[in-house]
């Protein structure tokens, strides 16, 4: 059960169903109903093809290219640092996202590829997160597979939040999920930490 909620806070932290609501309005806010609904599920089908592609080929790809676990760890834990940091003190995730989809809202069912699939749900935090959860010399095939379900679970959740957007938007508004970002932010530095400080106590160990 513990593996399962510090999972699905992980998860949810980096992917940030919240947040991708106002990236959402954004994108559809000129198109109707019918139209709405083909770009929630559009972006949720390449996010999740996308994040699945990760946690089965990752693993292959840093055997193939012979780089340490633990190395790649650290370099991980270092890049979700800087993303926390910038959702914290920085342009937060849903205002960066809401002027980039913007600017690409003139075709919907292409937005729903980028800005909103790539990067609001399925960024490079989340890509290098779901590689570093899956990883099969640190996680058991079950660990590894509750990982992909919770994964699953998260992103089905982003649907429920564009499916529900013009809800939700006027429910929290924009400084609502921005708000809630630098929140998810502040809980995402504190695992990137983690995750850092594990990895160069592994690599030493290792070496040692």
């Amino acid at each position: 059960m513990e593996r399962l909620i510090s999972d699905f806070i992980f998860m949810f932290t980096i992917i940030d169903p919240i947040g991708t609501v106002p990236v959402f309005l954004a994108v559809t806010a000129q198109f109707p109903e019918s139209v709405r609904r083909r770009v929630a599920i559009r972006a949720a089908i390449v996010s999740t093809l996308l994040l699945l592609g990760c946690a089965v080929v990752g693993q292959f790809l840093l055997t193939t290219l012979n780089i340490d676990f633990a190395a790649f760890r650290v370099a991980g834990s270092v890049i979700l640092f800087l993303f926390a940091l910038d959702m914290i003190f920085g342009t937060s995730k849903p205002e960066h996202e809401v002027a980039e989809a913007e600017k690409h809202a003139d075709d919907a069912l292409d937005s729903a590829i980028y800005p909103l699939a790539i990067p609001s749900i399925a960024g490079p935090g989340s890509m290098m997160a779901v590689i570093v959860r899956t990883e099969n010399g640190t996680y058991s095939i079950g660990e590894q597979t509750l990982t992909i379900a919770v994964m699953l679970v998260v992103l089905g959740l982003v649907l429920v939040a564009m499916l529900a957007a013009t809800r939700i938007g006027r429910l929290i508004g924009a400084s609502g999920a921005s708000v809630v970002s630098r929140v998810m932010g502040l809980i995402l530095a504190a695992v990137a930490a983690e995750g850092m400080l594990s990895g160069i106590g592994e690599y030493f160990a290792i070496g040692g």
